[in-house]
C-alpha cells in the first residue's frame, strides 16, 4: 500500500512539473514544427535534406532549399524532384514521457537496493540469524516450514507493518508448499 501511494504521488509530481514546463515554454517551440525536403541527386549537385522552421503553407522546396544547389533555369526541375513533408510534435508529451519513465526507473532501482541490502538485515534482526539458515533436512519431508508457527506467532506478537507482510509472506509460502505436496504427491489439483 505505501509503495502504491508513492508511486502515485511521484507520477503526480511528475505529471505537475511537466504542466509547468509546458506553461513556461508556451504553445510550440520552435523545435517542435519543421518542414523536412528531401532532395535527390540532381546532374552534378549530389542529394541532400534539407530542414528549416516555417509554416505548414510555407512548406515547399522554394521555401526551404537554401542556398539553392541549382542556378536560376533549373530551380523548378530541381524544386519538383524534391519531397518536401510537413511534421510536428509535441515536445511537452516527449518530457512527460520520459520524467515518468526516469522515476518508475528511479522506483525499481531503490526496490533492488531494499531487496538486496535491506530486508537481510530486517530479517535477522526480526526472526534471527539462526531461522534463515535452515536445510531441506532439518525441515524434512512431511512437515514444510515446520517452525513457520512458531515465526507466525513472534510475528503477531509484535504490531508493525513489516512483521504483518513478513507474516503474510509466511502463510503464503505454507500455503504453496501444501499445494505442491497435494499436487506432486498425493497427485491432488484443485478445480
Amino acid at each position: 500500500m505505501a509503495g502504491g501511494a508513492g508511486l502515485c504521488g511521484l507520477l503526480g509530481s511528475a505529471l505537475a512539473l511537466a504542466g509547468f514546463v509546458g506553461l513556461v515554454t508556451g504553445a510550440k517551440n520552435f523545435e517542435d514544427v519543421r518542414c523536412k525536403c528531401i532532395c535527390p541527386p540532381y546532374k552534378d549537385h549530389p542529394g541532400n535534406i534539407y530542414n528549416k522552421n516555417v509554416s505548414q503553407k510555407d512548406c515547399d522546396c522554394l521555401h526551404v532549399v537554401e542556398p539553392m544547389p541549382v542556378p536560376g533555369p533549373d530551380v523548378e526541375a530541381y524544386c519538383l524532384r524534391c519531397e518536401c513533408k510537413y511534421e510536428e510534435r509535441s515536445s511537452v508529451t516527449i518530457k512527460v514521457t520520459i520524467i515518468i519513465y526516469l522515476s518508475i526507473l528511479g522506483l525499481l532501482l531503490l526496490y533492488m537496493v531494499y531487496l538486496t541490502l535491506v530486508e537481510p538485515i530486517l530479517k535477522r534482526r526480526l526472526f534471527g540469524h539462526s531461522q534463515l539458515i535452515q536445510s531441506d533436512e532439518d525441515i524434512g519431508d512431511h512437515q514444510p516450514f515446520a517452525n513457520a508457527h512458531d515465526v507466525l506467532a513472534r510475528s503477531r506478537s509484535r504490531a508493525n507493518v513489516l512483521n504483518k507482510v513478513e507474516y503474510a509472506q509466511q502463510r503464503w509460502k505454507l500455503q504453496v508448499q501444501e499445494q505442491r505436496k497435494s499436487v506432486f504427491d498425493r497427485h491432488v489439483v484443485l478445480s
